[in-house]
């Protein structure tokens, strides 16, 4: 008898799981594009708004996001040319640059979480089903 944290999965219930999470993830998604169309920014500035919440390099950014620092570059150029974040020299590694939100990219950002709660995906658990929800997603995600 195997336990229960290796046993192999009923390929069924795979194939509806990820099926399932797909879907969410695709609902997910729609969730914050409407936002992002809301503020007149596109939803990659929407994910890294909700991201910052810290002075942090691109490339954690990145990390964040699931995306190439590349691809941050562009996302935090129009946020920079918007006047919502500024880079300013790392504190201990001279070739990198920290993101930092400005006043006016604190405003945004609590604004861009605040449309983010509304009328999101998960709304429709209760507050035990969201906290049973992210411990299950905490496992899944989990480094091993």
């Amino acid at each position: 008898m195997t336990s229960q944290g290796n046993r192999s999965p009923d390929v069924q219930l795979e194939r509806d799981v990820c099926k399932l999470v797909h879907r969410f993830a695709q609902r997910l998604d729609v969730h914050v594009r409407r936002v992002a169309e809301s503020l007149g920014i596109t939803a990659t500035q929407v994910v890294a708004l909700r991201e910052l919440t810290e002075p942090i390099t691109a490339r954690e950014l990145a990390n964040r996001m699931v995306c190439e620092p590349s691809n941050v570059t562009f996302v935090l150029d129009r946020l920079e040319r918007q006047g919502l974040l500024r880079r300013e020299p790392h504190p201990s590694d001279r070739r990198a640059k920290r993101i930092v939100l400005t006043p006016e990219g604190l405003r945004y950002r609590d604004e861009v979480l605040q449309r983010l709660s509304e009328h999101s995906p998960l709304t429709s658990l209760t507050d035990f089903q969201q906290d049973a929800l992210r411990n299950l997603l905490r496992t899944l995600v989990a480094e091993h």
